[in-house]
């Protein structure tokens, strides 16, 4: 899909609902371009990144190995910081408020 069209990417998210469907909320959180899968072990996390993988494949997308990670007891995802801990704002989004 070219940049710049202002619809562009509500029907990127629109097609990521639909291929990640089933498995939103339950084995991974996406949003736009940002696919953040969950596991309670290691071997869930496995198996559940299969399935995404698996997914993204059947619908012939494809990932930029650069720009994802894995196996991360933290992630920042849309501004906060997720861990076992719970959700916590990013540090750097309210230094500002603090100074």
């Amino acid at each position: 899909m070219p940049f710049g069209l202002t619809c562009a990417p509500s029907v990127f998210q629109r097609l990521m609902d639909m291929v990640l469907a089933d498995l939103s909320y339950e084995t991974c959180l996406v949003y736009v371009d940002d696919v953040t899968v969950f596991g309670s072990t290691f071997e869930e996390l496995l198996h559940r990144t299969e399935v995404v993988f698996q997914r993204i494949r059947d619908a012939k997308l494809k990932l930029r190995p650069s720009k994802c990670s894995f196996v991360r007891r933290e992630v920042s995802f849309l501004g906060f910081v997720v861990s076992a801990a719970g959700i916590q704002t990013q540090p750097e989004k309210v230094k500002c408020v603090i100074e």
